[in-house]
């Protein structure tokens, strides 16, 4: 760091100090036996981070939700998936995130609590959130909002799901996704191509911690090139949503995250790409001094995204 700028790679000193005072933080998660998997998967997180005037819970074609709504007119409506590498998280341990993005946007945020591998492997989580993705361009209107006015969000393992649901979604809707929101997303399955995947290695995911994701999520598939499990390896990438891509500078995710981004905007998509110097992986979710503003330029470009609409 010099002059008060942190380097992209050097995890900023803020960081290094969270992490100190909170080192389970840090800690890759390695250990997957069901007994963990079920603390990993509790039902209620931390004291909310903001007051939402309504909150209720709901089921969307056998799909359990969680429906985030403030007083007024909404801007639009987000479809948001959790993170957790497919395996851990609920929508009451990220109902933050949820808070957060309702707050900062004025839209309806509908949490989705898709299936978990290993018990369901791919692509039942993806099929849920595609349901209920589905149900949001539909209903839109019964909650106030445009059917033009409808994104998809969501963080590591959700964004991939959020990718991989534009993905389907692809010129089979009769009205298409106004946009997506990938925060530090997954979108190369298990890949060891991407640099940042060793260079960060161990900074709240390790390799162990990547590699038993993915293999229960792939259930001892080779889903490698899998598009709708890689969005990466898709193809084409045309024709799909506007995108915000949010990134940590010390994520190992970085630099796939980073290349997808470049793709969308190589094949016609417009792209926002924003990646915070020092950050770790996760670090909206552990709500880190840099939180705020990743959360608040979302906010922005989704205000102007549903504006547009």
């Amino acid at each position: 760091m010099s002059d008060g700028v942190v380097e992209e790679g050097v995890l900023d000193p803020r960081v290094v100090e969270w992490f100190a005072a909170n080192p389970m933080m840090r800690q890759p998660f390695e250990d997957f036996s069901p007994e963990m998997l079920a603390l990993a998967r509790a039902p209620v997180g931390a004291s909310p981070t903001r007051e939402i005037a309504r909150v209720t819970d709901d089921v969307v074609d056998g799909v359990p939700v969680r429906i985030y709504q403030n007083d007024g007119a909404p801007s639009g409506l987000v479809v948001y998936l959790h993170g957790g590498g497919f395996c851990i998280g609920s929508v009451g341990l990220m109902d933050n995130i949820a808070r957060e993005l309702a707050h900062a946007t004025d839209a309806v945020v509908v949490s989705v609590e898709y299936r978990l591998a290993p018990e369901h492997p791919y692509p039942a989580g993806l099929d849920d959130c595609e349901a209920v993705t589905r149900w949001a361009l539909k209903s839109a209107s019964r909650l106030g909002v445009s059917p033009n006015r409808v994104a998809v969000a969501g963080e590591s393992a959700g964004g991939n799901l959020a990718a991989a649901v534009t993905l389907r979604l692809r010129g089979d809707v009769d009205v298409p996704l106004a946009g997506q929101v990938l925060m530090y997303p997954g979108v190369d399955g298990n890949s060891r191509a991407h640099r940042s995947r060793e260079e960060f290695e161990g900074v709240v995911l390790s390799r162990t911690t990547m590699d038993g994701f993915w293999e229960r999520y792939a259930a001892g598939r080779d889903l490698a090139h899998d598009p709708f499990a890689a969005p990466l390896q898709a193809e084409s990438l045309a024709g799909l949503p506007s995108a915000i891509v949010v990134l940590g500078g010390c994520d190992p995710l970085r630099d796939e995250g980073r290349r997808y981004a470049a793709r969308l905007l190589e094949e016609g998509v417009a792209v926002q790409e924003v990646c915070y110097p020092g950050q770790p992986h996760g670090f909206i979710n552990f709500q880190l001094p840099a939180a705020e503003d990743a959360v608040g330029r979302i906010g922005a470009w989704l205000a102007s995204l549903f504006g547009r609409a």
